[in-house]
């Protein structure tokens, strides 16, 4: 069992920035992906990044490429996805969620995919 929390969301101007951190307990990062998906009003769950187990691959969708980063610290079993040039089109609950794996090297894209998932963290961007 992975208890995931996530936290670090807010309100803030287009612009602006934010970093949310996915905090895992119950078990170790250790042979653990993780994703980040944001589900906006009125739609569906989508993927927003996600990463390798060794942090070697990450993935990013289009409409982040280039803003948004996903990084982990296995050592504080935390994952972070570090969110730049934020715009109102981001609003959204942000969600990570963990997938057992024995590869170091692949990350998922799907939401199906994943294991455990955390509450979600609101975040606002105002225009």
């Amino acid at each position: 069992q992975v208890q995931l929390v996530e936290s670090g969301g807010g309100l803030v101007q287009a612009g602006g920035s934010l970093r949310l951190s996915c905090a895992a307990s119950g078990r170790t990062f250790s042979g653990l992906a993780v994703g980040w998906f944001r589900r906006a009003p009125g739609k569906e769950r989508d993927v927003v990044a996600a990463i390798s187990w060794s942090a070697g691959n990450t993935y990013y969708a289009d409409s982040v490429k280039g803003r948004f980063s996903i990084s982990r610290d296995n050592a504080k079993n935390t994952v972070y996805l570090q969110m730049n040039t934020l715009k109102p089109e981001d609003t959204a609950v942000y969600y990570c969620a963990t997938k057992g794996t024995t590869s170091f090297s692949t990350f998922y894209t799907k939401s199906e995919s994943y294991d455990y998932w955390g509450q979600g963290t609101q975040v606002t961007v105002s225009s």
